[in-house]
Formats: C-alpha cells, sequence, structure tokens
C-alpha cells in the first residue's frame, strides 16, 4: 500500500513538473489515446521524437509523451514510483542500478553508443584546439555533473588524459552544457557529438575534436520498468528502436552502433 501511495504522489509531481517545464513532448493527439510514457536522457532529446512519431503511426490510439532530463535524474524518478513505460539512458551503469533493485521487467537492451566532443561558440574566441587547452584559468568550461553519464564520461577522460579540469559549472545534463556554450556564457563545454551536430548545423556552435574522445564510449540501453502501466506497447516502442528503421534513424542523427 505504501508503494502505491508514494508512487501516486510522484506521479503527481511529475505531472505537476511536466506543466511548467520544456521537458516533456508530445506527439499526437490527446483525446481517447492510451498514453505511452517514454523517459529519455537528455541526449536523445533530436532523435527520439522521430521515433515517436513513427511509432504512433501504426499506432493510432496511442499518445507517446516523451520525459527528457539527466539518466540520473530520470532512473531516481522510476525508482521512487514516477509513472514510465520505457526508460532509454545514456549509459550501461544508469540501467543497471534499476536492474540490479530488481526495477525493470527483464533486461535492458543496448541500442546506441555515443562519445563526447568539446563545443565552442561560432568562430572559437578562446582559441580551444584539444582537450588539454580546458585547463587554461582563463577559460570558462562547463561540463556534466559527475553523476549523469556525460559527466562520469568526463571523469573518466581526465584519468585517460592525466587533464584535471576545473569547471565553471557542473550541469545537470548534456543539453544544459551545450546552451551555455551556445548562449556564449561559456568558452567550451564538453558534449555529446550528437549534440554537437545539431548545433552545427543551426550555425551555433563549432566542433573541436580530439582524439581521446574514442577511448570513452557511452552506451545506451534501452530498458521496461518492472511497474509500466502498458508493457506490450512499451515492448513494441522497444523494438521500434531496436528495429533497422529505428537503428538508420538513430545512425542519420550521429549515434553510433553498439558492439
Amino acid at each position: 500500500m505504501r508503494r502505491r501511495v508514494r508512487a501516486a504522489l510522484v506521479a503527481l509531481s511529475t505531472a505537476l513538473t511536466v506543466l511548467v517545464t520544456a521537458s516533456t513532448t508530445a506527439c499526437g493527439p490527446v483525446s481517447g489515446s492510451r498514453v505511452l510514457t517514454v523517459f529519455a536522457a537528455a541526449s536523445l532529446t533530436d532523435v527520439f521524437p522521430a521515433l515517436a512519431n513513427r511509432f504512433e503511426k501504426t499506432h493510432e490510439d496511442v499518445d507517446v509523451r516523451l520525459h527528457f532530463a539527466g539518466s540520473a535524474q530520470l532512473a531516481q524518478q522510476i525508482a521512487e514510483g514516477a509513472p514510465a513505460d520505457v526508460f532509454a539512458s545514456a549509459d550501461a551503469e544508469t540501467m543497471a542500478r534499476l536492474e540490479r533493485d530488481g526495477l525493470l521487467d527483464g533486461p535492458a537492451t543496448p541500442f546506441a553508443t555515443n562519445t563526447l566532443t568539446i563545443a565552442v561558440p561560432q568562430g572559437n574566441p578562446a582559441g580551444v584546439t584539444d582537450f588539454a587547452d580546458l585547463v587554461d584559468p582563463d577559460l570558462t568550461v562547463v561540463v556534466c555533473a559527475p553523476s549523469v553519464p556525460c559527466g562520469a564520461a568526463t571523469r573518466r577522460i581526465e584519468r585517460l588524459t592525466g587533464v584535471t579540469l576545473r569547471p565553471a559549472s557542473e550541469e545537470a545534463d548534456v543539453r544544459s552544457v551545450l546552451t551555455k556554450v551556445e548562449a556564449g556564457e561559456a568558452d567550451a563545454g564538453l558534449v555529446y557529438v550528437t549534440d554537437v551536430a545539431v548545433a552545427v548545423a543551426a550555425g551555433t556552435v563549432e566542433r573541436i575534436r580530439f582524439p581521446e574522445a574514442a577511448e570513452v564510449v557511452n552506451t545506451y540501453p534501452v530498458g521496461i520498468p518492472v511497474d509500466a502501466a502498458h508493457k506490450d506497447l512499451a515492448r513494441r516502442f522497444r523494438d521500434l528502436v531496436l528495429s533497422d528503421e529505428g537503428q538508420r534513424i538513430l545512425r542519420e542523427a550521429g549515434f553510433g552502433v553498439p558492439s
């Protein structure tokens, strides 16, 4: 009983949060639809709407609701009883914690990979050329917090290179890092290659590659929470993500293939 009450309270809190934030995307009609709730890492913001639209075309009575945030934040919400039918994390460890706690309906499945890169404002005014440049005390550098996948990957790169960053801020998700660079509030930020690709195409940032990034790869798994309200639909959405069509959409967005 306490679990049900807690789940109801968290569900109400999540619903209220959605009303005042831009972290939720609704695809398709709402009236008369079954709602499939998908929690997805912030770095999937530019690609999962395409998958949701594709799913709705073959499931006309389904309204896919996408909730984007840092993977650790989403996992915590699920652990506290938030209603989610599908969870797509930006790293395997975050998903593994849910699995160890018995909060997944079966094992999660890897569906994509991603690596970090450096984003700088248009024109690269600080003259950043590689990862080691980010230790310059005159630079304003932003990264993800260590508790989220992009932050954990940043720490691994620091250990690999022997370079210790002193960032001006540690953000809750990768999109927050990118936003600060786009706004000119930072000279450089560490983001995923998929995020920077969209911003480069929009002409808001430039990308600075560094070779060490290839050695730190994040694998993205997709899983179904044990308390999912629509497990059959959740499995079909997961199958779409893993299908040839889903993989094509992900590859076109710059994601890699899991090994």
